[in-house]
């Protein structure tokens, strides 16, 4: 699967050992398994930014992205679950 545990207990992907057509289906769904508070360690060849645009995209507000490492032959990234923020209707004008 690519994906280890840290004695933390967090992951670490290792998306250069993935084919690149299943990296982010793969980062996504170790994501959306974390508690909040937890976060996945990427390591990559590149620097992440489309990646980070489907984060903003997708998860607006949910999470943090924290340049652990900056190439230039190896990027690490730490992506962290934050809790999802509360919506309002409308209606209590909040």
């Amino acid at each position: 699967m690519n994906t280890a545990q840290m004695p933390h207990g967090m992951p670490l992907i290792d998306v250069r050992l993935i084919a690149p057509r299943e990296r982010h289906a793969r980062i996504f769904a170790t994501f959306e398994q974390l508690p909040v508070g937890g976060w996945i360690d990427l390591l990559s060849d590149h620097e992440p930014l489309p990646l980070k645009a489907q984060f903003q995209a997708q998860w607006t507000g949910q999470f943090d992205w924290e340049v652990m490492q900056a190439g230039p032959l190896e990027w690490r990234t730490r992506i962290g679950r934050r809790p999802q923020a509360k919506t309002c209707c409308g209606s209590c004008g909040g």
